[in-house]
């Protein structure tokens, strides 16, 4: 990584207070990586349950050892920590990290055991973390927890207050978070927010983004009834001369979203409160065209083309400003080896809205389902998931200014994308808290919801250190 060039704990403009933490960050590291590779060890996927409150047992433990209040709220799923750590200083950050990871049932990874922290020396990459949650994103949450406690160790204080909202549940869409932010949110405001990252793609180059899409995440069903089909069982597929199938009605009623260029979703007002490209995001767009490159976008998915012909700035408009339908998954009837020729009692299907502004879930859902009405398929059953609203941060935000300025210390101009595809619950900040929020941290990692998920070891050392950039950048900018 010939951008990373200044990994090695030489930052180009930092204070000396910064200064003094990156260095000691640069001898202690060894150290510090035992400490990521414990949390990395700590198993804590999300989808079975497994191990959940041992992992937020462990950080609790890590943030009174920091020498930070820290309390393990109970909810319906799995716990929320938070935590505090007042030192007296005019500013304060709320820091966000998630402890739950993705599962690796029926992956095959290059190390035996996905939760062994193990270091690996990748091609073109160097020595490496791979392991589950490396980058998804135990690895960013460690090198904070690790920055925080060197900054004390060398300064006494911190330069601002820090309190901390670590969750378990944001691979399931961070159901229980919104209840736990209500009913605590007069100790959770605070002059900026950051969720600690790995912000560097495998070129070096730091990429911020500024926002996310919401998500509207449904299941959907069709059963036999009175509409016609078996109802308790699969039956014999003789039997399709006499009775409807689910599995078809599902199948014909999904047909209906969208135009068969899967161009155009055909929900009847579905884009009337797209706000559309907002003025002060367009030269964020024109400066992202220009080192834009949809050729690496191909390759990185492993696909061959687009689905719209335009290879500009249009196809980054569309990724950032335009929604979308992703049907998740099918499942009917028999797909086992060989052939068991049935009627199928009940379809299912897995459903997936990613929302811009101004969107909402409740207006969707209420669409949703009159359109199936409509299209002539009273019969197919919606249920909402989950739901994660669209957020925003503006560029000018104290977050995102000293995001940027941290990247720079390290002599690295960011890319800043002023949104993103992805979901995640910054809104909850952003709207309930009045919490600008934006992502920290250089280094690199790769893999996330994928086998051999990966983070560098240089890079995690300077996620380290430019996280200690960025806490000073908080506490002095103007």
């Amino acid at each position: 990584m010939s951008q990373q060039s200044h990994a090695s704990g030489s930052p180009m403009r930092v204070s000396p207070n910064a200064r003094a933490v990156v260095d000691a960050i640069e001898r202690r590291f060894e150290d510090h990586l035992g400490t990521i590779v414990g949390l990395l060890r700590q198993r804590s996927v999300s989808a079975d349950g497994g191990d959940m409150d041992a992992m937020a047992s462990l950080l609790d433990g890590m943030l009174r050892d920091l020498g930070a209040t820290s309390q393990i709220v109970q909810t319906p799923g799995f716990p929320v920590v938070l935590g505090e750590l007042d030192d007296g200083a005019p500013r304060t950050l709320v820091v966000y990290g998630m402890y739950d990871t993705m599962p690796v049932e029926g992956e095959t990874w290059i190390v035996d055991d996905p939760f062994a922290g193990t270091i690996v020396d990748l091609p073109g990459l160097g020595p490496s973390i791979v392991a589950r949650g490396a980058e998804n994103s135990k690895g960013a949450l460690g090198a904070w927890l690790n920055m925080l406690a060197t900054w004390r160790s060398v300064h006494g204080r911190l330069p601002v207050n820090v309190r901390f909202v670590f969750e378990g549940e944001e691979e399931l869409g961070s159901p229980s978070l919104p209840a736990v932010i209500e009913r605590y949110r007069d100790r959770l405001v605070g002059d900026a927010g950051v969720f600690p990252s790995l912000l560097q793609a495998a070129t070096g180059k730091p990429v911020v983004r500024l926002g996310h899409k919401g998500i509207a995440f449904y299941e959907l069903a069709v059963r036999g009834g009175e509409w016609g089909g078996p109802t308790k069982r699969a039956v014999h597929s003789s039997r399709a001369v006499w009775y409807h199938n689910p599995a078809v009605a599902l199948v014909q009623a999904l047909a209906t979203l969208m135009s068969p260029d899967q161009r155009d979703i055909l929900i009847d007002g579905f884009h009337d409160e797209v706000a559309g490209i907002p003025d002060e995001d367009r030269p964020a767009l024109a400066r992202l065209a220009e080192t834009f490159d949809a050729s690496i976008e191909l390759s990185e998915d492993d696909a061959l083309r687009f689905k719209w012909d335009e290879r500009d700035v249009r196809l980054l408009e569309r990724y950032l400003y335009q929604p979308s339908l992703s049907i998740d998954g099918l499942a009917t009837g028999d797909m086992g080896p060989g052939a068991k020729t049935i009627l199928p009692h009940e379809a299912r299907a897995k459903l997936e809205f990613r929302l811009v502004p101004n969107q909402t879930e409740e207006v969707l859902t209420a669409r949703l389902r009159q359109h199936f009405r409509t299209a002539g398929f009273p019969q197919v059953e919606v249920r909402l998931h989950s739901t994660t609203k669209w957020s925003k941060t503006s560029a000018s935000s104290l977050a995102a200014r000293a995001s940027i300025a941290a990247c720079r210390a390290f002599g690295l101009e960011p890319e800043v994308w002023p949104t993103q595809a992805g979901s995640s619950p910054m809104y909850l900040f952003a709207d309930v808290l009045g919490v600008p929020f934006a992502p920290a941290g250089l280094g690199h990692g790769g893999g996330a919801h994928a086998p051999d998920e990966y983070a560098t070891i240089d890079g995690l050392r300077l996620c380290e250190q430019s996280l200690a950039v960025f806490l000073e950048e908080v506490a002095t900018a103007e």
